[in-house]
């Protein structure tokens, strides 16, 4: 029986928990998906649940997730209920064999073998399809960003066979998107035209239509991306996920007094939502940058009022996001920052630290704590040396991420000008310097798209 389990198509034999991931905020994150996400391609989402559910011991919630799938699955055209029943009869098939209730996993194996035959599939338990390789894509894509390019392949694979099929191209769209904003540079080129494709092929999605104008603002094409965002907002569909890429759109203008209501109202349907907390306290942190630019970094009175509330907001925000995620990097890394802000330090360094120390830590993120920590360490706890240290640290990181090298690069470069001012003789400081201009020359300017911190949130 577990050669046949092996074989089957689905969520079981995906290989979708490679990586450390917090089960218990990714179901929450589906459930939220299921309420708020109106989209015509939610059969496999409720595969996914029953899979993380199945994971969390939860076989009945399971169980009780794929009959969700079934009743999706009775009410779509014969040919691609027949394809989509295929993952789900597998899942079916996994779950009852986890529970040790073989009968019932082998009446869904042979369920599966059956269709097999019909389709004149040359296995016995699997059928190659596009239909199954967008599934795989969309499963692929709720897990965290080390799933995309797998997720990538499998909607590529899906559109080689069907490339008018509206669900692969919104698939596609999506996670060139998200490959785009975590900095993969391949992605950026191709990922305007891709959400175009989609939107054109789902004129009534208003989550893709919100994700196109966010790629508009960032090639400076601000004028149509509001077009999209206002078309967008005045649809009912996929409210709270519009509202949140909505803010983001405002928040990336400096325009706070939109953002900010948006991300009020996307709260109250998810209160619970750590992406959402998260966007809060950059908010309130920007909130506070502008304050402190107005008074050339010397708030008095009622504008140093505002200053401190804008920053216990956002510790707020930050510290209730990594509560309701205790994994999410991104959160600790800001409320490293705004402790420091607020000048406790004590508990800005065990933010950083947490981050330092968590296993299986992505290396643009171990790159980027680097960078903040040295930050911290330098104007915060006055030590240049333990400072230097880990700007070297993240430097040393090989990734993509030029947003964050060249900030790694020119906090060595002021660090290292501050020391030949005492002394300009310094030969390990020169060495430094020839050091980091021998980078700056071989790298990249960075895109101005990538600057902001909202882009370290997951998507959804």
């Amino acid at each position: 029986m577990l050669d046949a389990l092996h074989e089957v198509r689905c969520h079981f034999t995906w290989d979708l928990l490679r990586v450390d991931i917090d089960l218990s905020d990714l179901e929450n994150r589906i459930l939220n998906e299921i309420e708020f996400l109106d989209t015509k391609f939610n059969v496999g989402i409720h595969n996914t649940l029953a899979y993380v559910r199945q994971e969390m011991g939860q076989n009945e919630q399971a169980l009780e997730s794929l009959r969700k799938a079934e009743e999706l699955i009775q009410q779509l055209p014969d040919d691609q209920a027949q394809i989509k029943s295929l993952v789900t009869w597998g899942n079916y098939a996994w779950i009852y064999y986890h529970m040790d209730r073989l009968p019932e996993a082998q009446t869904y194996l042979d369920k599966v073998e059956a269709s097999c035959k019909r389709l004149s599939s040359p296995f016995h338990y699997k059928v190659e399809h596009p239909e199954i390789d967008c599934e795989e894509g969309w499963a692929l894509l709720k897990f965290t960003n080390k799933y995309y390019e797998g997720a990538k392949a499998c909607f590529q694979k899906a559109l080689k066979a069907e490339p008018e099929n509206p669900e692969f191209n919104t698939g596609f769209a999506i996670v060139m998107f998200r490959l785009c904003h975590i900095g993969q540079r391949a992605a950026s080129r191709i990922c305007l035209q891709t959400l175009k494709r989609a939107v054109t092929l789902n004129p009534e999605d208003a989550y893709i239509k919100v994700l196109l104008a966010l790629k508009l603002q960032d090639l400076k094409e601000e004028e149509e991306g509001e077009k999209y965002l206002q078309e967008a907002l005045s649809s009912m569909s996929s409210q709270s996920y519009v509202l949140r890429y909505a803010a983001k759109f405002y928040y990336r203008q400096g325009c706070l007094k939109k953002a900010f209501p948006l991300l009020e109202t996307a709260l109250q349907d998810t209160p619970s939502s750590a992406v959402l907390h998260y966007q809060m306290g950059l908010c309130y942190k920007k909130k506070m940058k502008q304050i402190k630019r107005a008074t050339n970094h010397q708030p008095r009175g009622r504008d140093r009022q505002d200053c401190d509330d804008a920053i216990q907001s956002a510790i707020f925000h930050f510290k209730t996001s990594t509560e309701y995620r205790p994994t999410f990097e991104a959160s600790h890394i800001e409320l490293g920052d705004m402790y420091a802000e607020a000048g406790d330090f004590n508990k800005a360094e065990e933010s950083y630290q947490k981050v330092l120390n968590m296993k299986h830590l992505q290396d643009n993120i171990r790159q980027e704590v680097h960078y903040h920590y040295g930050h911290f360490l330098q104007f915060h706890r006055e030590s240049e040396a333990d400072a230097l240290t880990h700007y070297l640290e993240g430097l040393k990181i090989n990734t993509e991420n030029i947003i964050t090298k060249d900030c790694l690069l020119s906090a060595l470069k002021k660090l290292a000008k501050k020391r030949l001012q005492r002394n300009a003789s310094d030969v390990e400081t020169l060495s430094l310097l020839e050091f980091i201009n021998k980078r700056r020359e071989n790298q990249e300017r960075p895109y101005s798209s990538m600057r902001e911190p909202w882009s370290r949130a997951p998507p959804f």
